[in-house]
């Protein structure tokens, strides 16, 4: 708790810490409830991990089948209140993006997505996407961004939503401290701008909205198991919420759980993400992929084994999970790195890998046929397996063994060591063969303060810290499975809710 400044510097109703959805969708609510809001964001530009999403808006017809579905696959780590009020706000989404929409005439699709998992409820839930935005090239609007064009569009119609109401934006502005009174309450906060601290003073309520810690080592190092894991896309989220709430008294919650798959290291250190693979298709237990759908790869640990199912119901949220075993015998992570093995008709079906990010000064493609990756040591090459092992400094044998068995169970369409989905098995047997090491990658963090219904910040003894809310991806209320766009829609959720609640404190 930082001591009550002798002066404030700036002083408003609201104050909101972070600008991508959740912020943006904060201090809208607010802004419509009358307040006077202040959006402080870290970095140079806003957008943070937000503008690099697919930018699908997880929505539901009926809020009590929704809520069946959240209770399902957060296996009692949230409360049903909280859960409640996320699955009502779902349903109410479509007609919010609809008004949302209308400030720049982007154009709302709506259409039926089942939940990741055959749970109760899957079948009651969709996706919004922002299908069109005439005249908007998300490559001028945002250079320094790689990612979906949906997910540019989507913050786009939030960021013209924040510029219609005057609503003051600092960047390049890190939220330092919380400043609380003697009862505890939440009444301002310290801002870094310029190299100078700045007292802020907040006469209604200050919210957290600045995303996890998918940009901090130390706290990854401390709650997760497996050792590195890779950043994706963003470096400005590095726990600085979490840290302030914690000073607060805030309980923390979901702090192991993390969305996230495999990847590569790019070869020059000074690339600052992983390259995610190329992401297919997720696919539902018990109806499996289209036809169509075909995984080149296979991955082996450290003993040139295969140790999981490459192609699991929505990678982009489990696939790392695997590689999280400590071998105590050895003292390692026999599958970090993990190592891909593709052929030479692997390497022709599509570009391996997936580069994302929000970072200026960056640039990075991938090529069509994987040739310029070859080409720049982020892919291996070898004329046999026995080199490839060799290269890799994997036991040739086992490998040897391992991509045999694998040809042999393609051929009978049925993976009987992991369950990969029959019609995603491709074969391994036309030379030049390729290789590249795989690394587990976080998209984004679910773990932080612990928040109620209301969005407010719950101290360790199950307290609301007076005049405190947080919101998006800061204490998701995602603590077991992840659902997708299920992120997206508690930063629209919990944002408008959060923004609601704290104006109304000034009344």
């Amino acid at each position: 708790m930082s001591r009550i400044p002798q002066h404030w510097d700036m002083e408003t109703d609201v104050v909101v810490v972070g600008f991508g959805y959740a912020g943006g969708m904060t201090a809208i609510a607010a802004h419509d409830a009358g307040a006077r809001v202040l959006i402080l964001e870290k970095m140079p530009d806003p957008g943070g991990i937000s503008v690099c999403s697919a930018g699908g808006l997880r929505v539901a017809r009926d809020a009590e089948q929704a809520f069946r579905y959240l209770q399902a696959t957060n296996a009692g780590t949230t409360p049903d209140d909280v859960l409640r009020r996320l699955a009502q706000g779902m349903t109410e989404l479509p007609d919010l993006a609809r008004e949302l929409a209308a400030v720049n005439g982007a154009v709302v699709g709506v259409r039926d997505s089942p939940g990741n998992y055959p749970l109760p409820g899957n079948d009651t839930f969709g996706f919004v996407y922002i299908d069109d935005l005439p005249g908007f090239d998300a490559s001028k609007a945002f250079p320094h961004v790689k990612g979906s064009p949906q997910g540019a569009r989507l913050f786009k119609v939030v960021l013209d939503n924040v510029a219609k109401r005057g609503i003051p934006v600092r960047t390049s502005a890190p939220a330092r401290r919380l400043v609380q009174d003697s009862d505890g309450a939440v009444i301002g906060l310290i801002v870094e701008i310029d190299g100078k601290e700045i007292a802020v003073r907040a006469r209604c309520a200050v919210v957290l909205a600045c995303g996890g810690f998918e940009g901090d080592g130390e706290l990854q190092r401390q709650f997760w198991q497996a050792k590195p894991v890779l950043s994706a896309a963003y470096r400005g989220n590095t726990g600085d919420g979490i840290r302030m709430a914690q000073a607060a008294g805030a309980q923390l919650w979901h702090m192991w759980h993390y969305h996230g798959s495999y990847g590569f290291k790019h070869p020059d250190p000074a690339y600052p993400f992983a390259i995610r693979m190329k992401r297919l298709p997720d696919w539902q237990p018990g109806q499996g992929l289209r036809g169509d759908v075909r995984m080149a790869w296979i991955m082996v640990d450290r003993t040139g084994r295969r140790f999981v199912n490459e192609y699991e119901p929505y990678m982009q949220d489990t696939g790392a999970r695997a590689m999280d075993r400590f071998d105590p015998a050895t003292q390692s992570y026999p599958a970090i790195p993990a190592t891909l093995i593709v052929d030479e008709e692997g390497r022709k079906l599509y570009p391996l890998g997936a580069p994302t990010y929000n970072e200026r000064g960056l640039s990075l493609g991938w090529s069509r046929d994987n040739q310029a990756e070859v080409q720049s040591g982020l892919l291996g090459q070898a004329n046999s397996l026995d080199e490839l092992a060799e290269q890799c400094g994997l036991p040739a044998a086992a490998v040897t063994a391992t991509v045999d068995r694998w040809n042999r169970m393609c051929a009978a369409g049925v993976d009987d060591s992991f369950g990969r989905p029959p019609t995603s098995m491709v074969p391994i047997a036309t030379p030049p063969f390729y290789f590249g090491r795989l690394w587990p990658v976080v998209s984004n963090t679910q773990g932080g303060p612990v928040h109620d219904s209301e969005q407010r910040v719950i101290d360790a003894f199950g307290r609301p810290i007076p005049r405190l809310f947080a919101a998006g991806e800061l204490g998701s209320v995602f603590g077991h499975l992840y659902m997708s766009g299920g992120n997206l829609a508690e930063c629209f959720v919990g944002g408008r809710t959060a923004g609601r609640n704290a104006a109304a404190l000034g009344k």
